[in-house]
């Protein structure tokens, strides 16, 4: 399934980097973003980043939805949140339901935020003031009248001091990755002197190869080579921003590509040049064919909540069409909403012979992901952050945009070289 604008919503990296009239100014306070199994998404905004291409997806209401909890989570501010005050913002509520657990941990540190239960289990607020310039993670847990679970996340970043210079980037540092990861750097205000910016930050790579800066906006500036890094490979990242340094080094793992075909409703997954399995799936329908083009995996969530009201599938009465609340081994491979999940509603019939998603590729499950030598766990377990997965022969007529989450290799050398602010 491919969810463009659905629950399930897409993760607003926004940074609050500050030019002033020369260059920058005050102090560095970097923090990564990005890249793990851990990453948070939130029950309540549908986001919106980025917004070229839109595509939504269906989930089969035939059983899928019996056991939804009446509960519904929300968590203030929001997904995605940046600029967040230190006092007072952050609250997480339910309806229709008491909650059961709530943990809001910092992201850099993995310090986890003390904070106070209502006497009712209906809202929840952290004690004392949070720090300034910190990306938070929150998980919420609740249930309704029939002990019925329902879950939400969401990841928000506090205001930093007046002059610091804040920036993003992914992926995290020490961490190791697929060959298809690109270096993210995302600004929360406009960049107006991009070369200055581009200019202090050296990207660059053990193997050799050649790494230039591509301009999506005023807003984004992704680094990568011409072809997917090498495997075993190591990546630094430096920042010498106003005398302010910081460093940022990951490595590359093996080397997995795996090929979606549309036509044949075949994946075929290939690690250092060897088919290591054929895997059958579902893709997108006629209607709602799946993207065609290179996609890399970015986050990876045991399950995620999906809700069909996000993208307007509703009913007569107004309720949604769908609300499954775990869907199973779910990757995202686009911003705008495509996913490689775990399908468990769908008839075993139509894995290798039917496409019958809105956008989603998905692959034989079981209720609850418990099934471990099924197509969808084997690909969960044997994937990592930075993997690409390609779409071909579907029958979309464009192919993924380059800004749409880790879409970068989409675009032809020539022009991502154009787009380099330092040439």
């Amino acid at each position: 399934m491919a969810w463009e604008k659905r629950l399930i919503t897409v993760r607003k990296r926004r940074i609050g980097l500050m030019a002033t009239a020369g260059v920058f100014g005050g102090v560095l306070a970097l923090t990564a973003l990005g890249g793990t199994s851990n990453a948070a998404t939130s029950d309540n905004n549908p986001g919106s980043d980025p917004k070229p291409q839109a595509q939504t997806d269906q989930a089969d209401p035939k059983g899928a939805a019996q056991d939804v909890s009446d509960a519904r989570i929300k968590i203030t501010p929001g997904e995605g949140a940046f600029n967040v005050g230190v006092n007072g913002p952050v609250k997480v509520t339910v309806s229709d339901g008491t909650l059961t657990n709530v943990t809001m941990t910092a992201v850099a540190t993995g310090a986890e935020i003390p904070g106070t239960l209502s006497a009712d289990g209906t809202s929840w607020t952290p004690d004392g003031q949070l720090q300034r310039a910190t990306r938070y993670q929150v998980a919420a847990e609740a249930e309704d009248a029939q002990n019925r679970s329902a879950t939400g996340n969401a990841s928000i970043t506090t205001v930093s001091p007046a002059n610091d210079f804040v920036g993003h980037v992914s992926p995290l540092d020490g961490s190791t990755v697929g060959v298809g990861m690109p270096v993210r750097f995302d600004f929360g205000r406009a960049i107006i002197n991009k070369a200055a910016v581009e200019s202090q930050i050296q990207v660059s790579s053990s193997s050799g190869q050649r790494v230039v800066g591509h301009w999506f906006d005023d807003h984004r500036l992704d680094f990568r080579p011409e072809s997917y890094w090498k495997p075993g490979s190591t990546v630094t990242v430096g920042l010498n921003l106003q005398g302010a340094q910081k460093t940022v080094t990951f490595k590359i793992g093996r080397s997995q590509i795996s090929t979606v075909d549309a036509k044949t409703k075949r994946m075929t997954v290939v690690r250092g040049g060897k088919t290591i399995k054929t895997i059958p799936i579902s893709s997108g329908s006629a209607e709602h064919p799946t993207y065609n083009g290179a996609m890399v995996i970015s986050e990876k969530f045991s399950h995620v909540h999906m809700n069909g009201a996000s993208v307007g599938l509703t009913k007569k009465d107004g309720k949604p069409e769908y609300d499954i609340s775990a869907v199973p081994h779910a990757m995202r491979l686009t911003a705008s909403g495509t996913f490689i999940h775990g399908n468990y509603w769908g008839a075993d019939s139509i894995f290798g012979k039917v496409n019958t998603s809105h956008g989603c590729v998905g692959l034989k499950d079981v209720r609850g992901g418990g099934g471990d030598k099924l197509p969808a766990a084997w690909f969960f377990d044997h994937s990592m952050i930075g993997d690409v997965v390609i779409v071909k022969n579907s029958q979309d007529k464009t192919t993924l945009s380059p800004d749409n989450g880790l879409g970068d290799w989409n675009m032809p050398w020539s022009e991502w070289v154009a787009g380099s602010a330092t040439g």
